[in-house]
């Protein structure tokens, strides 16, 4: 039976022990959490969210694991639903819900899958409260260390998720908007939040709902405020505001130009990115040619893409085209009617960052300035709820935007941030860095054995096969498995969310169940050889 260690029991963590429980083998596996719960995950647990944090993806989207999200939500007693102010009259597939509520069905879900994998005859010991401290080879195996204890596996796979820095923390200064943000008693002042996506807006709402409500005015959403002073600023170069999530069907429709055989001849093509982007206008041409004429898509290019797509927002305040596309977004939901170029779009990007490693350097870096740029926005759209509320704080007189352009200095100090910027300075009592997760490379790992043979093997960005093992490190390739997103995210820079992890997860064991099978063949094959003697 063979003995593996997953570290991380967050999204990718929970759908990798379901595709391995519900394999033909059998496994011995070890959860190590460094929480007290498992299967929550940073985003959705009590310590780093709030009831007012929503999660970007609704039921629709989610792959089921003991049956859907939403047939779980259905199940839960009128009281549980309340809490977050919803009836199940408000259910459906297409709701978005706080994060707190995903995070109670990703652990219901993993105590759940442990029962059914016992029953199935695998063995499963859980360690909560546990931080694995390093990963060390012996004897046959990885010793998987943990404080003072320490147990030899098999395999280790590593499915951490989100990954930060470790800048310190203060009163005044938040590394990230889930470093104890919503412990903390943030004062009603001056707030800076370097960000403008989701993870930006959530550190607006943590701060927005300690001074204050939103609550119904008819149709209308409102902020009232119980105190003066609080003064939230959303800051990034570019100054605009995500879109709100756009009504498309799901699963999604296959793409008509950008097929595989056509990503192929592209990528064979002299100039690669050029002949891609060729793919790109034409999928969207088909798809609206009406917006392909608005931006004058046919003299564009794959570096100035970008700009003609953002053209628009740029040009206006950014809370007035927020409050005309969340109109139109909802106006679209009611008529269940599709944008053609936002779906192309959304389409596109999961297509597009698979062959993004097969693109030589030079196309890589104008990717990366142009069109990922591009890609992140469209799926990155935000709640309408997300959307009205800024308008609400907007409404208040509580939350202004600022544009920062590419160059600026900031400045962290023990009393406040200052933001220089345009020529202009932006002082803050609290200033919270939203960015989001940035890509880790191999010497971010907290593991320094590891690190060591990473280094040796002159891997600066650990490379890993299609079932996400470790090849080419010294004693660790074959047996150490990296499902951690922030380390996945040089080549594949669109892999965040619960899709992505559950598409790991299957990989993940798919892979596993392949070096399962690989040994039986081969004592067949023996045996075989040995009856024919």
């Amino acid at each position: 039976m063979l003995s593996i260690a997953l570290i991380g029991t967050g999204p990718t963590g929970l759908y990798t022990f379901a595709a391995l429980s519900g394999q033909a083998a059998r496994y011995r596996i070890t959860l190590y959490e460094k929480g007290d719960t498992i299967g929550v995950g940073t985003p959705y647990s009590e310590e780093t969210a709030t009831k007012a944090m929503l999660a970007n993806i609704a039921s629709i989207e989610i792959p089921p694991l003991q049956g859907t999200y939403l047939e779980w939500l259905e199940a839960q007693p009128a009281a549980f639903l309340h809490r977050f102010g919803l009836r199940h009259d408000d259910l459906n597939a297409r709701l978005f819900t706080p994060r707190l509520m995903l995070g109670a069905w990703f652990h219901a879900q993993f105590e759940a899958l442990i029962v059914a994998a016992e029953a199935a005859g695998h063995e499963v010991v859980v360690h909560t409260g546990v931080e694995v401290t390093d990963l060390r080879l012996s004897d046959g195996g990885v010793m998987v260390e943990a404080g003072a204890a320490g147990a030899v596996f098999d395999r280790v796979v590593l499915a951490s998720g989100h990954s930060f820095a470790e800048d310190a923390q203060t009163a005044r200064y938040f590394p990230n908007p889930w470093s104890g943000l919503i412990q903390t008693d943030v004062p009603a002042a001056r707030v800076g939040v370097l960000g403008t996506s989701l993870s930006a807006i959530d550190a607006a709402m943590a701060v927005a709902t300690q001074h204050g409500r939103f609550v119904r005015d008819g149709e209308a959403l409102v902020y009232e405020r119980r105190e003066d002073g609080l003064q939230i600023t959303l800051m990034s170069r570019s100054g605009v505001l995500p879109e709100a999530d756009f009504y498309c069907p799901i699963p999604y429709a296959p793409l008509e130009v950008m097929t595989e055989a056509a990503l192929t001849e592209a990528l064979a093509a002299e100039a690669p990115l050029d002949a891609v982007f060729d793919l790109f206008r034409a999928e969207i041409t088909a798809a609206d040619p009406g917006y392909a004429a608005h931006v004058g898509l046919p003299e564009l290019t794959a570096d100035s893409f970008a700009a003609a797509y953002f053209a628009d927002r740029l040009a206006r305040d950014p809370f007035g085209w927020a409050r005309e596309n969340l109109a139109e977004v909802e106006r679209d939901r009611a008529a269940r009617r599709t944008v053609g170029w936002r779906y192309a779009i959304l389409r596109m990007h999961e297509t597009v960052e698979a062959v993004l490693a097969q693109l030589p350097e030079d196309d890589r870096a104008r990717f990366d300035a142009g069109l990922k740029r591009v890609f992140i926005d469209n799926y990155a759209a935000v709640p309408p709820e997300s959307i009205r509320r800024l308008l609400a704080l907007r409404d208040a007189g509580a939350l202004q935007v600022a544009a920062l352009g590419e160059d600026y200095d900031l400045e962290i100090g023990e009393t406040g941030t200052v933001i220089r910027a345009k020529g202009r300075e932006l002082a803050f009592d609290v200033f919270i860095d939203a960015r989001g997760q940035r890509p880790m490379q191999a010497q971010d790992l907290p593991f320094a054995a590891l690190r060591a043979a990473l280094e040796a093997a002159e891997q600066e960005v650990p490379e890993v096969d299609e079932g996400y093992v470790l090849r080419g490190v010294a004693g660790y390739g074959g047996r150490v498995v990296l499902a951690a997103l922030p380390y996945l995210m040089h080549d594949r820079p669109f892999v965040q969310g619960i899709t992505a992890s559950a598409e790991i997860g299957a990989a993940v064991a798919a892979g596993l169940e392949r070096e399962e099978a690989a040994p039986r063949r081969r004592w067949r094959w023996a045996q075989m050889l040995d009856w024919a003697a």
